[in-house]
């Protein structure tokens, strides 16, 4: 089952495009054209703050297989020990007959069932007891994809999908623009994406939600919480670099999701247009060739494909879109294909 939690209420608009023309504008979708650009840095800032503000159910995480517990018998050491919740999820304690199913229970409530079994077996008459979790193993969530630490995590008590992205320092700069959480039916049967039981006919469901809305929206109902056994991914997306003298703001701009297409006219919006001085006709592509390992040089004329003289071109992940002013065309002319890469000093952007 595949649950997409609804979009909000749509982008944010920003200061129109410097030196593009109007049709190109009016042409392109409302998502290129009045695209609100943050970094990598302004999100992962974002997923901080809005992390700390959450403030998830409080309720309990509760034991499972793996889970070493400590159980101590107040003034009884004999009884007060260590116990592994073995993997069908049950633990042995001395002169207690069978096993003591635990799974499922918080520590509060397997207090009170010890207490109990400890009265019925005759071993203490007014028994105190506590039990904590000295090691967490049965609450594991996946997180993988463009995060900054991919990894493992153990929900030691009620946490939400912004304070796992939190946890794992945010996202990376190739990070599309959806999470998603696939949730095994024994997580879900305990909450869906709305609060309300899942369906018991299926084993697992999947939830989507726009990075977007989770940050911009202050919607609480994308903030969803997370539970033990779920996998959260956040896919990667291509990114296309717009360099050179000749662009408003260069830089790398990340694509909304895997495989989307951008075109030549949408990075340069993207890029808040051409400058004044730029020299359209004369701009490039460099593209890494798979088959040779080299950057292939394709020449682009921007300023034939905005008078519709010739067709808008496709781009691809990673491609390099160099659009020079009468200074570029020279260190161009001289090898300054250096200048280009794309690496630490080039701010990437999201939309």
């Amino acid at each position: 089952m595949t649950f997409t939690v609804p979009s909000g209420a749509g982008w944010l608009k920003a200061k129109p495009a410097l030196f593009v023309p109007i049709f190109l504008l009016l042409s392109l979708p409302a998502t290129y054209a009045q695209a609100k650009l943050e970094t990598k840095q302004q999100t992962n800032e974002k997923i901080q703050e809005l992390a700390g503000l959450a403030h998830p159910q409080s309720l309990e995480t509760p034991t499972g297989s793996g889970d070493l517990l400590h159980i101590d018998v107040f003034d009884v050491p004999e009884l007060s020990r260590d116990v592994r919740v073995s993997e069908s999820g049950d633990i042995t304690y001395p002169l207690i007959p069978g096993k003591i199913v635990t799974a499922g229970l918080t520590t509060y409530q397997l207090e009170q069932k010890m207490a109990q079994l400890l009265i019925e077996n005759g071993l203490v008459s007014h028994p105190q007891v506590s039990v904590f979790v000295k090691e967490q193993n049965s609450q594991p969530v996946t997180l993988v994809g463009a995060v900054s630490k991919p990894m493992v995590y153990q929900i030691i008590r009620p946490t939400t999908l912004l304070e796992l992205l939190a946890q794992a320092g945010g996202i990376s700069d190739e990070a599309g623009s959806e999470v998603i959480i696939t949730r095994h039916q024994a997580a879900a049967d305990k909450n869906d994406v709305n609060g309300s039981a899942g369906s018991a006919s299926l084993d697992s469901q999947t939830i989507t939600i726009r990075l977007q809305d989770l940050l911009e929206s202050g919607n609480p109902a994308y903030n969803i919480s997370i539970y033990g056994g779920d996998t959260v991914s956040i896919p990667r997306a291509g990114i296309v670099y717009v360099m050179g003298g000749g662009i408003a703001q260069p830089g790398g701009y990340v694509l909304q999701s895997h495989g989307e297409q951008i075109t030549v006219l949408k990075a340069v919006a993207l890029a808040h247009g051409l400058t004044g001085f730029a020299k359209g006709d004369q701009a490039v592509i460099m593209r890494k060739n798979t088959a040779t390992g080299q950057k292939d040089v394709i020449p682009v004329q921007i300023k034939k494909i905005e008078n519709r003289k010739a067709d808008d071109m496709a781009m691809q992940s990673n491609d390099i879109l160099y659009i020079p002013d009468s200074v570029g065309l020279k260190v161009l002319a001289k090898g300054g294909e250096a200048a280009l890469v794309a690496g630490a000093s080039v701010a990437v952007y999201r939309f």
